[in-house]
């Protein structure tokens, strides 16, 4: 393995291009430009043997990546933000044919007002769509999530797309060493795509025909739903492969930290999780006992590990970094659906960091003692909080 200074989006790129992609089709957006870029230039050099298609949107991305899929290949782009809701219609057309397409997503606020600084709406606004999402907490993460992706999804049991994830600017933008695995070893892991169906002169079919209310539209969806449910125990094996030939152990859908005999554990996607890993161990040194569950996969749902982790601790602090104007941000209400029935333990929902507003070790703090204070009294006293408001002396 090669050790190179990487920020998340030139990881990202290196991903792919160890992952082989014959077809990449990709759009500019800030602040995802920079791996698409990144990747014509391996191209342009030779260094990665794939066709790269410009198009004129994201939206014509999906559909061609779809359209190369559908013939056979393996494909991969990348976008951002506003780029990523213009897919919308075409990602439910990837997931409903069975299409196990790779894209790298830099998480940006949607405008308006115009930002392009970090949160987590863009992806997290396509919970329904039927992809995977995976929320990195590092530049190795982002590599090695897209490795991943490609062995987990193009499983005939599987055949589902991946979003990998990545904050604006702080991964994005931000270069960290980065171990990059030899070829042969990602060549060796992830194989060659072999899809279940595809496109064929020599054996026409038919692909996203009409049906009718009799027919077997509602059976896709389940076998679907079946093929998220199956994946759960397909990333854990996958991780642990992983972790097998290139050294690196990941943790499955959910990694813990420090959980083990905390009176109150926080829930985290994303790189909120690496601050939060420090102010854990400064608050254990003054006998705080606090820990941190950070949701990896967002698709599938980690139920069974939340099930888990909630029966450690008096109460769990959800924080989220959009929001999705229900009762409460999407991790917090998808959390709160998950335990139902299985816990009677106080979980609170906090909002932060929109629009790339900083998540600070001082925020953190502040939120750990309101979460140790609701452990010790059993009681919720505000279950939705918006953390950081200006004006707001409580949380100043």
């Amino acid at each position: 393995m090669a050790k190179m200074i990487l920020t998340g989006n030139e990881s990202a790129a290196w991903g792919a291009r160890l992952s082989k992609p014959k077809v990449v089709a990709a759009y500019p957006i800030t602040p995802q430009t920079s791996i698409i870029e990144k990747i014509a230039e391996f191209i342009a050099n030779g260094e990665m043997d794939a066709r790269y298609i410009r198009v004129e949107s994201e939206h014509s991305a999906m559909a061609a990546c779809i359209a190369a899929e559908n013939t056979g290949v393996r494909t991969f782009t990348a976008t951002s933000a506003h780029g990523l809701t213009l897919m919308h219609e075409m990602l439910i057309w990837a997931s409903g044919a069975r299409l196990p397409i790779v894209m790298s997503v830099v998480n940006r606020a949607m405008a308006p007002p115009w930002s392009v600084w970090t949160d987590q709406l863009d992806s997290v606004a396509q919970r329904d769509t039927g992809w995977m999402q995976i929320y990195s907490e590092n530049n190795q993460e982002v590599l090695d999530s897209i490795i991943m992706a490609y062995r987990v999804g193009e499983k005939h049991n599987i055949l589902l797309p991946t979003m990998i994830m990545e904050d604006a600017f702080i991964l994005s933008h931000t270069a960290e060493a980065v171990d990059v695995p030899e070829q042969k070893l990602v060549d060796d892991f992830v194989g060659e795509f072999e899809p279940a169906f595809k496109l064929d002169p020599q054996d026409p079919g038919g692909f996203g025909s009409l049906i009718m209310p009799e027919g077997p539209y509602m059976e896709f969806r389940y076998k679907m739903a079946l093929a998220m449910d199956e994946a759960r125990k397909e990333i854990r094996k996958v991780t642990e492969e992983f972790a097998e030939v290139f050294g690196r152990k990941y943790p499955g859908l959910v990694e813990e930290y420090r959980t083990e005999d905390a009176d109150a554990i926080m829930v985290v996607m994303g790189t909120i999780a690496s601050t939060a890993k420090d102010v854990i161990d400064a608050l254990r040194e003054k006998g705080k006992k606090v820990g941190l569950a950070r949701i990896r996969y967002f698709r599938p749902f980690p139920y069974e590990e939340l099930r888990e982790i909630v029966k450690k601790a008096d109460m769990l602090g959800i924080v989220d970094r959009s929001y999705t104007f229900g009762y409460g941000a999407a991790l917090y209400t998808e959390t709160k659906g998950a335990l139902y029935g299985h816990t009677d333990k106080p979980i609170k929902n906090y909002v932060v960091g929109l629009g790339g507003r900083d998540i600070t070790p001082d925020v953190l703090v502040k939120i750990f003692d309101n979460m140790l204070k609701i452990a010790k009294d059993g009681v919720v006293d505000r279950e939705i909080e918006w953390v950081g408001l200006h004006g707001d002396e409580r949380w100043s």
